[in-house]
């Protein structure tokens, strides 16, 4: 996957869902804690091999995923 270095999505792994530096924590499902209202740092918590900068390549990776494809 270009562009995402810290996403990685792997047939053999997780179906495909694209994860967090192939560690078996879908992108959707820091994403959704984000929307959750749930702090960086609770996330980090309770993920500890997550890094900071892991949740933001998150964010972006879901910003570009959605980009142009709603309608208002």
């Amino acid at each position: 996957m270009t562009g995402f270095a810290r996403i990685t999505a792997d047939a053999a792994q997780m179906n495909g869902v694209p994860c967090v530096r192939s560690l078996r924590i879908p992108v959707a499902t820091v994403v959704g804690m984000v929307a959750d209202s749930i702090s960086r740092q609770q996330i980090l918590e309770a993920f500890p091999d997550l890094e900071s900068d892991d949740v933001t390549a998150c964010l972006r990776f879901a910003a570009e995923a959605v980009s142009g494809a709603l309608i208002l």
